[in-house]
């Protein structure tokens, strides 16, 4: 697949890694990871300046009107470096006010979220559900000439959850899904925030007769979130493609350094061919993550489903098998936190079971009519 950056997209990203090269080192990561907050309220503020938070918004609410293609650059960069701030949490949060929102507070909303103000969060994930993003257990009432509606339930592993100001929550309204907005601080909340293995932070988000706003009137609830959860998807994989090229960098730099029998085993034959088929997982999982990112605003949902699946298998497959082989090729370094191989491997383990893990996306890639017209 010939894919090729624009100048703009590739000057956005050579800043971001500037950036990240300089300010934001493993030693650094670590230290935010195990501050209170889990983030850093400081290099938020610095990709607010650098117009992360406002690539994604509308040009309206004073964004850049970035579409997946450009948020790619962004989340590789992120990958790399396995920054730990509720950017992709945010970022999907926006496509949400984005594709179900139509009132004056959304656009607001999208305002705020373009400088970097407030931060979002969407509640996927419900405790006995698993990968199926229509198990919604949790339920909301109200409705009527006031608009005004309460929401009970529980939504577990919501990724920077604590740390957002907004929470987008799917819940079930009449027996159909619908999107709704809660803000933080509201009533009837209980919030347990927790790290993560691979340092980010989670929480379990608990609703008791809780007041949200009905994001835009949403119509189509069930489809509406699929489509964000692709969304998500495809930043998770290019993240994912970033982590990636990071492991295989740091494995090559590791066995040019580590000494057996007297010589670097970079040196070795057979490890030199362990070191190409982690680059070409790599390079494959980048190409369905590209393609999927291109699809993803195609007019048929089918198309832009079998895409976003195939990326996610890929990329799945891909995380296990280089994972795996950095770790055994570091040795015990591998496996301790004094290393970014490791953190590397748990980034993208996480990432290989959010929104479904491969099996998950196996299954629903078999279920589209395309794969069974191919099949006859």
């Amino acid at each position: 697949m010939d894919f090729n950056f624009t100048d703009e997209q590739q000057q956005f990203a050579d800043a971001l890694r500037r950036y990240l090269d300089k300010q934001y080192g493993f030693e650094a990561r670590q230290a935010i990871v195990h501050s209170k907050d889990g983030v850093s309220h400081e290099h938020w503020q610095a990709f607010a300046e650098l117009g992360l938070t406002a690539l994604p918004v509308p040009e309206a609410q004073g964004g850049f009107d970035g579409g997946a293609v450009d948020m790619l650059v962004v989340m590789q960069e992120l990958g790399r470096a396995l920054v730990v701030e509720p950017y992709w949490a945010t970022a999907v949060g926006i496509e949400a006010l984005r594709v179900a929102g139509n009132s004056e507070d959304d656009a607001a909303l999208l305002a705020r979220a373009a400088t970097g103000e407030i931060r979002l969060a969407i509640a996927f994930h419900e405790p006995h559900a698993r990968h199926d993003l229509f198990e919604i257990a949790t339920i909301a009432t109200g409705g009527g000439a006031n608009d005004a509606y309460a929401l009970s339930g529980t939504k577990s592993l919501v990724q920077h959850g604590a740390q957002s100001d907004y929470w987008i929550v799917p819940a079930r309204l009449d027996g159909e899904i619908a999107l709704f907005v809660v803000e933080r601080g509201a009533s009837g909340v209980k919030l347990d925030d927790y790290r993560t293995i691979d340092g980010q932070r989670a929480a379990t988000l608990a609703f008791d007769a809780t007041p949200a706003r009905r994001l835009g009137g949403s119509q189509h609830g069930a489809a509406t979130l699929e489509r964000i959860a692709d969304y998500g998807i495809v930043l998770l994989c290019a993240e994912a493609v970033g982590a990636l090229d990071a492991l295989n960098h740091a494995t090559v730099d590791y066995t040019k350094t580590r000494q057996q029998f007297g010589a670097p085993i970079a040196r070795f034959q057979a490890l030199q061919h362990r070191m190409v088929e982690m680059l070409i997982h790599a390079e494959q999982a980048r190409s369905l993550t590209y393609l999927a990112a291109v699809r993803y605003a195609n007019a048929d949902a089918d198309v832009r489903r079998q895409a976003v699946s195939a990326a996610k298998v890929r990329v799945g497959q891909a995380a296990r098998f280089v994972g795996q082989q950095a770790v055994q090729l570091h040795g015990g370094m591998g496996v301790t936190n004094e290393v970014a191989a490791a953190h590397l491997f748990k980034r993208l383990t996480m990432i290989e079971t959010t929104l479904g893990d491969v099996d998950h996306h196996l299954a629903r890639f078999a279920a589209l009519p395309s794969f069974a017209t191919s099949e006859a």
